[in-house]
């Protein structure tokens, strides 16, 4: 018996996979290629270099210092997110609206940076990694934690048992 695949090629699986708190981890979902990986590369250069030479025009964004952390890119190379974040601070999220407003310029600065068939529709997750690795350092620094992390004395072997 012959089996068929799905329209796409690729199974059932979709959606997002790991890496980020949150983040839906579908079973035998494929990891990115090495193109997607590379776009998803040159996309995060680009718009970093937008962010960093404020470019962006928008006074919601003008006092904002954004981090662009990581871009996943779909297997079309049609779609593409990016997750931004502040270093030192997690109120990215009150942002994503203006950042959402200037997604066609920051696609036309993209389209315009790299040569690809297709500029990829940009969308923009506020980057929780951070946080979370904080929240877990901190955690780990608790004195409750500490005192069950510390290394215990070894029992003397010295005695018999009896």
């Amino acid at each position: 018996m012959k089996q068929t695949a799905s329209p796409a090629g690729r199974g059932k699986a979709g959606g997002k996979s790991g890496g980020k708190p949150g983040g839906k981890t579908h079973v035998g979902a494929r990891p990115p290629s090495q193109r997607q990986l590379r776009v998803a590369e040159e996309i995060r250069h680009v718009l970093s270099g937008v962010f960093l030479r404020g470019e962006i025009r928008d006074p919601d964004l003008s006092d904002v210092n954004v981090t662009v952390t990581e871009v996943r890119i779909g297997p079309d190379l049609k779609r593409a997110t990016a997750f931004v974040t502040r270093l030192g601070r997690s109120d990215i999220a009150a942002k994503l609206p203006a950042l959402r407003r200037a997604a066609p310029f920051l696609r036309a600065q993209v389209a315009k940076e790299l040569r690809l068939r297709v500029a990829p529709d940009l969308s923009f997750q506020a980057d929780t990694s951070i946080d979370y690795a904080m929240h877990v350092d901190e955690l780990l620094r608790a004195p409750e934690v500490a005192r069950d992390l510390a290394p215990h004395p070894a029992p003397d072997d010295d005695e018999p048992n009896t």
